[in-house]
């Protein structure tokens, strides 16, 4: 059977290694723009400037088929604190610099700040949830598709696993964090694990099409 070639228009090798993973069985040759050897692009930071996951991700995927004419999939994922207003949302990855509290470690600045903030906020305040906006682009046809996972902020990062701030994000359900469950439990349960299935129901019946190839 001939794979589909499909970029993915990260540079995390860690949602790039998750991607990868909840697209298993489908015959697509996958590949990243490390991969492909794409260097950052002229504008490539200014294109996540929206208010939206959706309108960020859908901007990211057409942004590299313009630039790269391959069928693209961009997702724009990040964390929304009740008691910060849902915050960080879209600044998840800046959020430790749009406070002055950049590290030469992202994530842990991160988490740091987030930490910080939330200080002097009860438990039961601590409410939270991840979003992913997942898009695909192809010559043809365009998809935005999203996910979901309610959770809360514990006080303390707690496990090694996952990367950005699920040491701190706990699934009361599980009594653990992202970043203390087996890799299997969050690729089945995560945000980003929705998002994919939905794309997954999308990219099926088209696996006989020439669109993606």
């Amino acid at each position: 059977m001939v794979q589909r070639k499909l970029l993915l228009a990260t540079r995390n090798a860690h949602k790039v290694r998750e991607i990868v993973e909840l697209l298993e069985g489908l015959p697509l040759e996958v590949s990243s723009l490390r991969d492909i050897g794409i260097a950052r692009l002229p504008g490539e930071d200014d294109v996540e400037i929206f208010g939206t996951f959706e309108q960020n991700a859908l901007a990211k995927a057409r942004f590299y088929r313009v630039h790269t004419g391959m069928d693209v999939v961009a997702d724009d994922s990040g964390l929304c604190v009740d008691a910060l207003e849902g915050g960080p949302g879209v600044r998840s990855r800046r959020f430790a610099a749009d406070h002055g509290m950049e590290g030469a470690d992202q994530d842990a600045a991160n988490n740091q700040c987030l930490l910080r903030l939330l200080e002097q906020v009860e438990d039961a305040e601590r409410s939270a949830h991840y979003r992913c906006a997942l898009a695909c682009v192809t010559a043809d046809r365009t998809l935005v598709v999203g996910g979901r996972v309610d959770g809360r902020i514990t006080r303390a990062e707690r496990g090694r696993g996952g990367f950005g701030y699920d040491p701190l994000f706990l699934l009361p359900e599980y009594g653990q964090t992202f970043g203390e469950l087996p890799p299997e439990v969050k690729a089945a349960i995560s945000h980003r694990a929705e998002a994919i299935r939905s794309f997954r129901r999308w990219l099926e019946p088209l696996e006989s099409q020439e669109s993606l190839r």
